[in-house]
């Protein structure tokens, strides 16, 4: 799916699928998370990477 199609589909907005995307944003709104997450028909633990120093 492309990230316009995502936008379309979840209201998000370009710039800030593309903040995530990007490894740009601060933090993650839970309305965000949770709106990606049921469109992608994923959990949270499948969108994100944990890196330790």
């Amino acid at each position: 799916m492309t990230l316009t199609e995502l936008s379309r589909r979840t209201g998000i907005t370009m710039a800030n699928l593309s903040i995530l995307k990007t490894n740009k944003a601060k933090a993650v709104r839970f309305t965000t998370l949770t709106a990606i997450c049921i469109e992608l028909n994923a959990t949270p633990a499948e969108l994100f990477t944990i890196r330790f120093p």
